[in-house]
């Protein structure tokens, strides 16, 4: 099931299959990204809840969310996407960070990188909260014009 809703970075399509939240997708959306899509549904109960979430850390009063989350992904990634939960609302880490976080070497920033650029479930999985060790913001899937929306609503306009 899905929905979509407006927020400060555009339409998002936020996605629950199995009783969980499998998508967050920047628009404009694709269908070829072989999550299951089914139906719309805006009145799905964990859809409705994630878009409440949102809506609270659009306006600043929600920092943590707290959903059911199942965003596939090798174990690789959903290692690296655990510890992008870990990175705390108005804060940021680098690709290097989270390697190290890992037991890795700074030579494993790639990897990260890599795997934070699939990351289905951005803002909450909050991959916009990673940046360059030179302090820039560098890739994001959704624009980095949305991940500075994201990072500015969090830190008072840090970048």
């Amino acid at each position: 099931m899905w929905t979509v809703i407006d927020s400060p970075v555009g339409e998002l399509r936020l996605v629950e299959h199995h009783g969980a939240i499998t998508a967050i997708e920047f628009s404009p959306f694709r269908n070829d990204t072989g999550r299951p899509l089914g139906g719309r549904d805006d009145a799905h109960p964990v859809l409705v809840e994630c878009a409440r979430q949102l809506g609270a850390y659009f306006v600043g009063e929600l920092t943590e969310f707290d959903l059911p989350l199942d965003p596939g992904g090798t174990d690789f990634q959903r290692r690296v996407w655990a510890e992008l939960l870990e990175v705390k609302h108005g804060e940021t880490a680098t690709y290097g960070e989270i390697a190290h976080r890992l037991g890795m070497t700074a030579a494993a920033s790639r990897a990260v990188g890599l795997a934070n650029g699939r990351n289905p479930v951005p803002i909450v999985i909050p991959c916009h909260r990673i940046i360059g060790s030179n302090g820039s913001l560098t890739g994001y899937a959704g624009g980095l014009e949305r991940k500075q929306v994201l990072l500015n609503l969090e830190t008072d306009s840090l970048f």
